[in-house]
């Protein structure tokens, strides 16, 4: 879900059930234009378009966004709405930027790459953009990345149009919070420095991550300041944490558990660390309780330095079936 640091929050849509690929120098990428250098027409016709849609999100009206959209994503796109529409409550959208992708062609892209503005030898400026898509079909797409603020929340609302024609349809949705637990991107990232200072990987890795995740609109564009909080980021993922496809031991008595995601999450104004692992049987709810107050306590007692950073842990037992049994336990309770 990229990003080697990134992540999905809240509603998000792949555009077109496409994957998402690590943005990778290339030469042969596809041509992009900034919202500066397009033509009025193009401009206002993207812009319109988008500002549209976005009142059409902000209404909860899924049944018109639909109608407006790609095939390939119409038949979610009211589950996306609905999912994000409490970050939308109240707000009004403020679009910071336009980008024009052109992918044209007569087949699908492999590997499609895509360098909007000025670069410089060492890479993004502070008037660059990338973006990496994989198996893109062919066509001209723009990108179109809005703020939409309330009282209540800041939201990154952002949009991929297709053109069709002289018709701009929607053809992918993101809505991701820009705070956590009411704070911003700067917060985690001076809270991962501090982390990192007194020596505490894993929680200055996790932090790291979660700045990352607040700045980044869509995981298939990289910026100045995305490529800065990764490279600062790079050595602090230990091989003890599951990360890129891979699982991590955590012993817990006699028993060794598989560790598949350890995160951290807002409820609210309270950071909980998240933990997930293979269970056998997770349908069981008496057993998944026991394994999941075990692994818990295992790894707390590993990984003391959590008990500063997070106020609980919530373990998820997750079978082979899907099946997903959370437990929730306060960290001043974890003995």
């Amino acid at each position: 879900m990229k990003f080697a640091l990134g992540k999905i929050t809240n509603a998000s849509l792949l555009i077109l059930g496409l994957s998402i690929a690590m943005p990778a120098r290339s030469a042969h990428a596809q041509s992009c234009q900034m919202s500066e250098e397009l033509d009025n027409a193009t401009r206002t016709a993207i812009t319109t378009a988008g500002q549209r849609y976005f009142e059409m999100a902000a209404k909860g009206d899924g049944a018109s966004l639909r109608q407006n959209s790609m095939p390939a994503l119409a038949a979610s796109i009211e589950a996306t709405v609905k999912e994000g529409l409490s970050g939308l409550d109240g707000a009004q959208a403020s679009i910071k930027s336009v980008f024009l992708l052109d992918a044209s062609g007569s087949a699908p892209i492999p590997h499609a790459e895509f360098y909007c503005g000025v670069f410089g030898k060492n890479g993004q400026t502070a008037n660059s953009a990338e973006f990496s898509l994989d198996n893109l079909p062919p066509a001209k797409y723009a990108v179109v990345l809005a703020e939409a603020n309330s009282p209540k929340a800041r939201t990154m609302f952002s949009e991929i149009l297709q053109q069709v024609g002289s018709d701009w349809k929607l053809a992918g949705l993101y809505i991701k919070p820009a705070q956590a637990a009411g704070h911003d991107s700067d917060w985690f990232l001076a809270r991962a420095r501090d982390y990192k200072a007194k020596g505490q990987r894993h929680n200055a890795w996790l932090f790291y991550r979660e700045a990352l995740s607040l700045i980044s609109p869509v995981q298939f564009m990289s910026t100045l300041a995305t490529d800065k909080l990764y490279d600062e980021s790079q050595g602090l993922q230990s091989s003890d944490l599951p990360g890129w496809g891979k699982t991590a031991d955590l012993a817990a008595g006699t028993t060794t558990y598989k560790l598949t995601q350890v995160d951290l999450a807002a409820v609210n104004t309270d950071l909980d660390l998240i933990v997930k692992y293979q269970s056998a049987d997770a349908a069981d709810g008496n057993q998944a309780y026991q394994e999941n107050m075990a692994v818990m306590k295992a790894f707390v007692a590993k990984y003391p330095e959590v008990r500063e950073a997070f106020a609980a842990v919530v373990a998820h037992a997750v079978d082979a079936q899907g099946h997903d049994y959370g437990t929730l336990l306060a960290m001043k309770d974890i003995k």
